[in-house]
């Protein structure tokens, strides 16, 4: 134990004489935390739209009236001429163009139907599908107001009018902030881990202190905790500090309580550290390192279901986020802050994340053995 306490006291004077890693541990993340959830929005506002009316009947007026007035949508020009609204989306400025045929109007009451015309600027994918989606619903909510404008009622009505009325659960305002928050949380307190953890041994080996330390009595178990541990501190210290910004800038606690969260975020960091020393004991540069934990970040953020919902990916995408760490805390973080899930509903992945933390800690301390 002696052993121990003393590297534990060499490593937090390292840390705490490098001003460039408390930045990195302490600001870095509060500014990301403040910055990022106000970018990763998922509305799409200020879409812009050209349509071309060759209707130009009080129905059509109303409809163009409708979507400009939804809030999502500027009408950036209005005519009779396709080519020009065309030549809108050529030159980007344009997002969609709503045609409206002639007899539009008379079409709809004598035959009860009438078709519109949509075209979709897709290089943007999100904003396009979104945008198309926004205007589909505008036009069905047009279309439901004008048949209940025309519908009679006699005794026995043979038109069923069938109301769906929903509430979200979890999210009644659905607040993508309340959404964003907590990945964005879990993905700073990885990079922390992750990052700092991958190049604490390597940076041992850059200044040659991994010589001196080798022919020490210190067994090698006892190096990787006295790597691991200061770092697992400062790890659950950030995260104490972004939940207190989430608490301040965004009005959000966990519904679940704050025990869930640091029980989980606890194990967690013993994987991602074991993970970032493992990294480090197969460099033999911080470069190296940085590279390789950048590398693995960029999988994990991606397969870890924060911007791309896990259901939609393929099926060989799934089963690669099963051993995805960051998809599980992603996971436990909504259903503790949003859902108000407890210890016992995420039982199941505190005991995945206990064994990502044995396999990749024990691995970490065999492979360092072994090369050292």
């Amino acid at each position: 134990m002696r052993k121990l306490k003393f590297l534990l006291q060499k490593e937090f004077r390292q840390i705490f004489r490098n001003r460039s890693i408390l930045r990195i541990i302490f600001v870095m993340p509060v500014i990301q935390l403040l910055v990022l959830p106000l970018a990763a929005d998922y509305e799409v506002r200020d879409i812009h739209v050209a349509v071309v009316d060759h209707d130009h009947s009080a129905w059509s007026q109303k409809l163009v009236n409708k979507i400009d007035a939804s809030g999502y949508f500027q009408v950036l020009q209005y005519g009779n001429s396709f080519e020009r609204a065309m030549a809108q989306i050529e030159n980007d400025r344009a997002d969609l163009i709503l045609e409206i045929p002639a007899g539009f109007e008379k079409t709809v009451i004598k035959e009860d139907k009438a078709s519109l015309f949509m075209a979709v600027n897709a290089i943007n994918g999100v904003k396009a599908n979104l945008g198309a989606a926004y205007l589909q619903q505008i036009i069905r909510d047009f279309n439901g107001e004008r048949r209940a404008e025309w519908i009679v009622y006699p005794r026995f009505d043979p038109e069923k009018i069938i109301t769906v009325t929903s509430s979200n659960w979890y999210n009644p305002n659905m607040n993508y902030k309340f959404f964003m928050v907590p990945g964005i949380l879990v993905i700073l307190v990885t990079m922390v881990g992750s990052f700092l953890a991958a190049m604490n041994i390597v940076k041992e080996k850059e200044i040659g202190t991994i010589e001196q330390i080798n022919v020490t009595p210190i067994k090698k178990y006892q190096f990787i905790l006295g790597k691991l541990i200061p770092f697992w501190v400062l790890g659950m210290l950030v995260l104490s500090i972004g939940l207190l910004i989430a608490r301040l800038a965004y009005h959000i606690q966990p519904a679940g309580g704050l025990l869930p969260v640091f029980v989980f975020s606890a194990i967690y960091l013993l994987a991602i550290l074991g993970l970032g020393l493992l990294v480090s004991t197969f460099t033999s540069s911080q470069q190296q390192a940085i590279l390789l934990s950048f590398f693995l970040m960029m999988i994990f953020i991606l397969l870890g279901g924060l911007y791309t919902s896990i259901e939609s990916m393929p099926e060989w995408a799934r089963w690669l986020t099963k051993f995805n760490p960051v998809s599980y805390f992603i996971e436990v973080m909504r259903l503790v802050v949003l859902k108000g899930s407890g210890l016992k509903d995420i039982g199941p992945h505190l005991l995945i994340m206990s064994v990502f933390a044995v396999v990749l800690n024990s691995w970490a301390v065999i492979s360092y053995r072994k090369r050292h």
